[in-house]
Formats: structure tokens, sequence, C-alpha cells
């Protein structure tokens, strides 16, 4: 399908490297990617409104699985599962706006069972669906999946606007309850002359909503991740993410922002327990949602392979890759099982075997096992809990306009000029995906078991590209070539 090897005598794949150096390598490659592992769980714990300390279980899970599936996909398990490719596996931000909307709808742990089912049920049935995916390809060019991408990354950017600002709910929400009228009320319930039902609204201005403190971490992790960025080179502007959250984060300390309780108490070690909010709930709705993301995640997936068998010189065969993409299937089951997300390989590690040059896939096996390691130290967990949102904004701002970003670099790719019709998908579709954004309560008097999936815009956005390319385009197949430009296209997650 693709790509020749250029040294027949050297497969730089198989590369054996001596131990330091390949420890150094890997680590390399946890540090590019720590800064999107970490994000996700993150927020998806606090919009389930976990515990501090369950999401910080959270983080040791998703770092820990994160190393399971990344060697399976490396080393390679059995012929069935692995395209032993150096490749790191993490959390996709594909599926970020779905798992918020579950939670929004259904929060607390119940609301975690049920998206911990969905995922698990989505990552077993994509198991069986991975070697279809190259024939559903046609229905995804660049027009849909650009689309796609856009939509993620716009619906995500308020939640990094609102870590900087204040979350719209609890302490830092914008508007308080007035004390005075709360004590009133109180009274007023113990001798019976108000109902239990009746409420008071918001109307007192929240100091902690927007204060000059959280605006000037927001704005120095900003600054910081733009001037490394600017200035820095190799390794080193790889990483200005995780180094602009480092920054913030001692800000942030000096200025009595962070609390360390939670890391005191924490274990050294601890193992991470498998369904560990109880049994599973598989909600027919959530896990058709959760399909839909997988199909987006293991066609990105595809591009990644492809480029990144250009890259490694070595031929990607069809049976290779469905190895490749059975192990996104694999490892979101897994991640169900151990209360974390789907998962799909990173797209700047691919990037960084381009850049470094270092192609052997031992290296991402050993950063695999230090993922692993540092899945199994809670304290790890604890101390990313303990940031301010706000450190997390100012990073989510980039994060999140990266995402956007990429959207609109595969949709340059797209022919506008020549075929106007794709303006309409674009267009129609990003509409739709908005719907969700601006009027939340759009779906207040249809059944409540289609709330979860049309409170998606992400869904909305691809479903409706999809049917639009298909009712304009019709559905051609796409060829090797297209795939990859996508993925080399696709340079940031």
């Amino acid at each position: 399908m693709q790509a020749v090897d250029t040294n027949p005598g050297f497969d730089p794949v198989e590369e054996r490297i001596a131990a330091p150096r390949l420890l150094a390598l890997g680590f390399q490659h946890v540090l590019v990617m720590y800064a999107g592992a970490i994000a996700v769980p993150l927020i998806v714990g606090r919009a389930l409104q976990l515990s501090p300390q369950d999401v910080a279980f959270l983080i040791s899970a998703d770092l820990f699985v994160c190393g399971i599936v990344t060697i399976i996909q490396s080393f390679g398990a059995t012929q069935w599962f692995g395209i032993k490719l150096p490749v790191m596996m993490g959390v996709t931000f594909a599926a970020v706006g779905p798992m918020v909307a579950i939670a929004s709808s259904n929060p607390g742990q119940e609301g975690a069972r049920m998206m911990f089912g969905a995922i698990m049920a989505a990552g077993i049935i994509s198991i069986f669906f991975a070697p279809l995916v190259s024939r559903l390809l046609r229905f995804f060019p660049s027009v849909v999946t650009g689309t796609v991408i856009l939509v993620i990354g716009v619906s995500l950017m308020p939640v990094g606007i609102n870590w900087i600002f204040g979350l719209p709910v609890g302490p830092t929400a914008p508007q308080l309850v007035d004390p005075a009228a709360q004590a009133w009320l109180e009274a007023a319930r113990a001798t019976g002359d108000v109902p239990e039902s009746v409420k008071l609204m918001p109307t007192v201005a929240n100091p902690e909503y927007a204060s000059l403190s959280r605006i000037l971490i927001g704005i120095t992790v900003l600054a910081a991740i733009l001037v490394i960025a600017r200035y820095a080179r190799g390794f080193v502007a790889n990483i200005a993410v995780l180094l602009g959250i480092v920054i913030g984060g001692l800000l942030a300390a000096v200025m009595g922002m962070m609390h360390f309780d939670g890391i005191a108490e924490a274990a050294w070690f601890a193992p991470i327990k498998p369904l560990h909010f109880g049994m599973p709930i598989f909600d027919p709705v959530m896990i058709l949602t959760m399909l839909l993301v997988m199909f987006v995640t293991m066609i990105e997936s595809t591009g990644m392979f492809l480029a990144l068998s250009d890259i490694c010189g070595r031929r990607m065969t069809p049976k290779a890759l469905s190895a490749g993409l059975r192990v996104d299937g694999l490892g979101t089951a897994i991640g169900g099982l151990f209360n974390t997300f789907p998962y799909t390989s990173f797209s700047q590690n691919v990037g960084l075997v381009g850049v470094t040059g270092v192609r052997s896939r031992f290296v991402c096996v050993a950063g695999g096992a230090i993922m692993i390691v540092l899945g199994l130290i809670p304290k790890m967990g604890a101390l990313v809990e303990s940031l301010p949102t706000t450190v997390l904004g100012g990073a989510g701002l980039v994060m999140f306009g990266m995402v956007a970003a990429t959207g609109i670099r595969i949709l340059s790719t797209v022919d506008f000029k020549g075929n106007k019709h794709n303006l309409f998908i674009v267009a129609v579709s990003l509409g739709l995906g908005m719907v969700p954004m601006i009027a939340p309560d759009f779906n207040q008097w249809l059944p409540h078991s289609l709330h979860t999936l049309i409170h998606s815009g992400i869904l909305l956005a691809a479903v409706a590209a999809v049917l639009l390319n298909w009712f304009f385009n019709g559905a051609p197949h796409a060829s090797d070539e297209e795939i990859a430009a996508a993925a080399h296209a696709a340079e940031a997650h």
C-alpha cells in the first residue's frame, strides 16, 4: 500500500538501542505526549463532578493504560494486535465532547459507570470492525474529517476559556446567591411558609470569578507557551505546552493557589483497580455515540499509520493496518475496564519520530513502560489534580485551538473553488455542530433517551458532514496517497 524500504540491509524499526539511551528517548516521547494525556481525565473528571481523589485516580489510570496500549501497539501481541511501529497511544480528543455531554447529563459515579460502559462496549465492537474501516474511508474524505476535527476544537474552546475565568457552576461561578437572602429563605422554610421547591437565583457578583490573579496566571501560561514555541528549538519546542503548565503551576504555588494536602495523603505506589466506580452501565444510545467517535478515531489512525510507514520506510500492508486499528478498539475496551477513555496514536509523537530520525519501535515500548510506572504512583496524579484550573486554561487555549487549526489545515487541501458543494458541506455541518453550544436547551421537548446523542455537536457535525458529502459528492474510493496526505496535514492533536 505504501512506502518502500530505502536500505534493505538495515531495518531501523527493529533497531536495538542501549538501555540508557533507550530510556532517555522513551522519556522524551512521554514528555511530548504528557500534557495531552493528562488533559482529558482532568476535563472529564471535573465534568463528572468527581472528588479530587477520584480525578487524581483517573489521571493515574489514564497514564497506566496509555503505557499498556502503547506496548501492545509498538511491540505487538500476536499477529492480530499491534502495528509494530514506533507509536505512542493516548486518549483521543475526538471523544472529549461526547464524554463531557454524557457527564453533564449524568454527573457523579453513575454517569461514570454509563460512560465507561459505553467506552468498553464501543471498544469491543471496534475490534471486530477494524478490518472493515478501509472500506468506509470513502465516506470520510478530507472535507468530512477536516470539518469534524474543526468542530471538535471549537467545541472544546469554551472548556479552556472557563478554566481561566471560572467554571459556570460551583465556587468560581460568575454570580452567587446572596447569603442574607439564603438565610431568610432557610428561616422561612423552617416555619413552613415557603415550599422546599423554591430556590434563589444567583444575584451577587463572585469575587473569585475572573479575578486578576486567575487572569494573570492564565496569561502567563499562554505567554510562556508562545515564547517557548517561538524561540526554542527541537525537543524543548516540542514540550512547550508542558513547560507552560509547569511555569503556571510554580506561579500558582507562589501565589498560594495550590493546595498540597492531596499530594501528601496520596500513596507512593498503588495498583490501578478495574471498575473503580462499580459495574458499567451499557446504554445503547451512549454506545452508539462512542462508536461514531471510534470510526473517526480509526480513520485518523489510518492516516497516521500511513504517514508513519513513510517515515520509517516500511511498507504498510492491509494485515498490518488491521492489526494496528484493532489496538484502537482493544485499547478503548481496556480503557473502559480500567476507568479511562478511547485511545489512538498521538500525532505529535509521530512528528517526533520524523524530527529525531530515531525509528526504533522499542523506544516507544520503553515509553510505554515509563507511562505504566507513572500511573502506579498516585502522587503524580494528585500533583496534576492539584493544579488550579486557570493554569490548565492557558494551556487549554493552545491545545484545543490546535485541534481546530488541524481541522482548518486539513480543509485547506479540499477543493472549494472547483467544487462549491464542499462549501455547503462545511457550512451546514459547522452550523449544526454549534447548536448544542449556542442553544443548550434545544432538546428539552425531545425524548430524554436522545439527549446524550444529539447534545454532542461533534456527532451532529459528523453525521451531517457524512450525509451531505454523500449527497453532493457521492462516495468515491480514497487512495492511500490522499489518506496519507490528510495525515501529514494533521500534525497536531
